[in-house]
């Protein structure tokens, strides 16, 4: 590969956690609260945050076996090629496609959660929400049009104020917390019943969305120092930290405030705050929530605009955007092919059917057959080197798959068929690819 393609190695192991907790949180759990708390009918959804937990940890174990094995730009791009040998670049080529559609939308979900809370402090019509959620992402790609060391040091910045948010959250309401309230299960009114576990499913799927972002880190590989080492422990420190902040803000709602007021809420973190403090109280924190917002959706492009890049200069996709800035050396053609569109559809969709396509179109092409790769890999070249290997395997990642089927069959029928539909769709121009352009040999 040519020096002037080569990206830099400036991420630090603080600066790669940042950027995936910042990434994960988002707008993520103060959206998707609400919609948690009313399926499971109370202190239930409870389960339905520590599923995610469990799911991101053996997940994530995953994760750090590529990310420390190959740590590349375009994450998955590169682990499916490398996992499933002659049928890795079919499989790489699925991740790209459902990138394409995925990608904008995991950003266009952001801007428009962004949006719909800033209705708390400003009443915007439908169409000034649209607005915002555009403006939204023209401004995120303007932010990350610079050095990679730069946006090390943004993160670290953006981190700090996720945190902190949270933290102030529930020390907020440790005065106030009504345990009783908080863990009283039994107001859930659920059996063990069929309608139970597709709750949980569903619940699930929205706690996971908060969760996502836990891998952001191996888009980056080529952009950590030290990798072998600080993709795994990057990996494992974010969902840890994310975990206790989210078992223990959602909590310290419950016990603030009735169930069926939170299911109800908009803007719940808003309302929280208004609540203990008063109405001025809950204007800052909606601003900080909106900075936290900010900050995920540039973790989000940061990662995602790395993927084509990987294709492009593979041969598998448009050599345009295997193109560096050649000042700042960053793949600037894919980030601005991203954003614009996520521009679009951040103007298109609604955030409850984003979020749900969000998940349900990624469980089989990615985090399923990454899962079963990263088995078949162990079993066929057993003396491969692997920097990271996971305790007790194969069960990590025997638990990850389960529990990523069990999210997808529990969903929305419509959305699964949407799930398989993108990959016929994406087997069929691989095919016509294939047939109409000779690939470019592989350096």
């Amino acid at each position: 590969m040519n020096t002037d393609t080569k990206l830099e190695r400036g991420l630090s192991l603080a600066q790669a956690t940042a950027i995936n907790m910042i990434d994960m949180v988002g707008i993520g759990p103060f959206v998707t609260i609400p919609f948690i708390v009313g399926l499971m009918k109370g202190p239930m959804c409870i389960l339905a945050w520590l599923l995610g937990a469990l799911l991101a940890y053996m997940d994530g174990m995953v994760w750090a076996e590529m990310g420390s094995k190959w740590p590349e730009a375009g994450g998955s791009y590169v682990f499916l090629q490398r996992l499933f040998g002659k049928r890795g670049r079919l499989m790489a080529f699925l991740f790209t496609w459902q990138t394409s559609i995925q990608a904008p939308l995991v950003v266009a979900s952001g801007a428009i959660g962004f949006a719909q809370y800033l209705t708390y402090l400003l009443p915007l019509t439908a169409i000034q929400q649209k607005m915002v959620s555009g403006g939204l992402v023209i401004l995120l790609v303007a932010l990350l049009y610079r050095n990679i060391k730069s946006i090390g040091r943004i993160s670290i910045f953006f981190g700090v104020i996720t945190g902190g948010t949270i933290l102030w959250l529930i020390l907020s309401g440790v005065p106030h917390f009504n345990a009783a309230q908080a863990f009283d299960w039994h107001s859930s009114s659920w059996d063990l019943s069929t309608l139970f576990y597709v709750a949980l499913g569903q619940a699930s799927l929205k706690a996971v969305y908060s969760y996502l972002g836990y891998y952001n880190v191996c888009h980056l590989g080529a952009e950590i120092k030290n990798p072998e080492r600080n993709i795994p422990r990057s990996i494992f420190i974010s969902i840890t930290l994310i975990a206790i902040l989210y078992l223990g803000m959602q909590s310290v709602i419950l016990g603030v405030l009735p169930w069926q007021d939170v299911a109800k809420s908009d803007f719940i973190v808003s309302t929280y705050f208004e609540h203990i403090y008063g109405h001025t109280t809950g204007q800052i924190a909606t601003l900080l929530i909106l900075c936290i917002a900010l900050a995920s959706l540039f973790a989000v492009i940061l990662g995602y605009s790395r993927v084509p890049y990987a294709a492009a200069v593979d041969g598998n996709f448009f050599p345009a955007f295997a193109k560096l800035h050649p000042k700042y050396k960053f793949p600037y053609i894919s980030l601005l092919a991203l954003g614009g569109v996520a521009f679009v559809f951040s103007l298109l969709f609604k955030l409850k059917d984003v979020i749900t396509a969000i998940i349900i179109m990624r469980i089989l092409i990615q985090f399923v057959s990454q899962a079963v790769g990263v088995i078949a890999w162990h079993y066929s070249r057993k003396n491969d080197l692997r920097p990271f290997r996971m305790p007790l395997f194969p069960l990590p990642a025997i638990i990850s798959i389960i529990i990523w089927l069990f999210i997808f069959l529990t969903s929305d029928w419509k959305f699964m068929l949407g799930a398989f539909g993108i990959i016929v769709s994406g087997i069929v121009l691989f095919y016509i690819k294939e047939t109409l352009y000779t690939p470019r040999p592989q350096s």
